[in-house]
């Protein structure tokens, strides 16, 4: 099983892998205590290409079914256990110098020109409103949710995190706002229904756009939100307000000064910016090949000193930054669970291959945020230093304020 073996001798710190090759012969790789995993491969090309792209082949062989798992072993199991050991793969001495080389090309991995970025969104967001309806909660929010207590569910998260976002924002009587990335215009509707501001959401999907626009009209609220199959880039007009959630791990990072420089011009001097994204607490890198090949084209989880570096150029103050941290991993829990829970409709909408294309994307994920070095962060910026209140208290009050008005106005977006 050369050169695979030499390679797992090195990778296998903690915890212990049970390899069953082609051949049906056994080979046993351990350290210190930790998850236990038996893992059958069925193509002996993997003997190589896991060692040469092992985050690439590993979900391709998985999504193929010629790797599998044995003895009450699972995929989760699996992806744990590679989380729990990554550093050590990260050291072994081939897998080193195939990163310096692939740094060197990761501006073309990460291109997002007009049209392009269009493309991107679409072999993600434009697989069908029913596919995404099996996993995400009732509204249909695919981004980081708020667990205030872990015990909440991922409804009650999801609305948390829309009355964050909506205190961080500092609404006022007749503001206009932007949400660029408006997915399936959740947040944009209760903006408008719990405060009395005029919202405009861009989005690159056809899919999001159409329902976020169908949603808007039943809730009555389309006088005051609208909905547009649009670049953010061509949008030419001044919002008091600006809020990206999910959308900024899209743009690239040799985009972002176009990105911040945009939110400046669009925005008056007491304006004020709220970015929600997934980053990373590790130096500047590129996004897994697995990741980026089959689910999310041009997409990079920032490094902070990434983003601080553009928006430093682009003259915006940070008034606030909140990482959070554990957030993430439990939603993307919920949703592995309730796609579990709806695998045969997946399978009929698409095929098991799919299926196992998304089981290998949703754990792997989680995993990234529970073991690994992902994290999301609240950035809130201003052309002023003082846009926002200077203590963070009223965050805190707006919410519980935000709260109370939800039950009185019978808020359901």
């Amino acid at each position: 099983m050369f050169p695979l073996s030499h390679m797992m001798k090195s990778f296998i710190r903690k915890g212990r892998l049970t390899v069953i090759d082609a051949e049906g012969n056994s080979h046993i790789f351990s350290g210190s205590p930790g998850p236990e995993v038996t893992m059958r491969l069925t193509d002996k090309r993997l003997y190589r290409t896991l060692v040469f792209n092992p985050e690439l082949a590993a979900g391709e062989a998985y999504t193929d079914g010629t790797m599998s798992f044995e003895d009450g072993s699972t995929l989760r199991d699996f992806l744990t256990l590679f989380s729990v050991n990554r550093l050590s793969l990260g050291s072994y001495p081939l897998q080193k110098a195939l990163r310096a080389i692939k740094m060197r090309f990761r501006k073309r991995q990460q291109s997002n020109q007009k049209g392009e970025a269009q493309q991107n969104v679409a072999h993600h967001y434009d697989l069908g409103n029913d596919f995404y309806k099996l996993f995400l909660d009732d509204n249909m929010l695919y981004s980081c949710a708020y667990f205030r207590d872990p015990a909440e569910t991922l409804e009650e998260a999801q609305r948390n995190k829309l009355r964050l976002l909506a205190a961080k924002l500092c609404l006022k009587d007749r503001m206009k706002v932007l949400d660029i990335g408006s997915g399936w215009g959740d947040l944009a509707l209760y903006l408008a229904a719990i405060e009395n501001v005029q919202v405009t959401g861009v989005t690159l999907s056809k899919e999001q756009q159409k329902l976020a626009s169908e949603r808007a009209q039943k809730a009555g609220l389309s006088d005051r939100v609208k909905f547009e199959l649009r670049d953010y880039r061509d949008l030419d007009d001044r919002f008091d307000r600006i809020v990206s959630v999910g959308m900024f791990e899209h743009v690239g990072v040799h985009h972002y000064d176009e990105f911040f420089s945009h939110l400046n011009q669009m925005m008056p001097d007491d304006g004020i910016a709220v970015l929600h994204s997934i980053g990373h607490m590790s130096p500047p890198g590129m996004a897994s090949p697995w990741l980026r090949k089959y689910i999310f084209p041009g997409a990079y989880s920032p490094a902070l000193s990434e983003v601080f570096e553009s928006v430093e150029r682009n003259s915006l103050w940070v008034m606030d930054l909140e990482f959070l941290r554990i957030h993430y991993a439990t939603t993307l829990s919920h949703w592995a669970e309730r796609f579990e829970k709806n695998r045969d409709k997946v399978i009929a909408l698409y095929d098991e291959r799919f299926a196992r294309m998304w089981e290998f994307y949703l754990i792997s994920a989680e995993m990234m945020f529970r073991t690994g070095s992902q994290l999301v962060f609240h950035m809130q910026m201003s052309r002023k230093r003082d846009a926002a209140p200077i203590l963070r208290d009223y965050i805190v009050e707006k919410q519980r304020e935000y709260l109370e008005r939800e039950k009185a106005l019978n808020v359901v977006v």
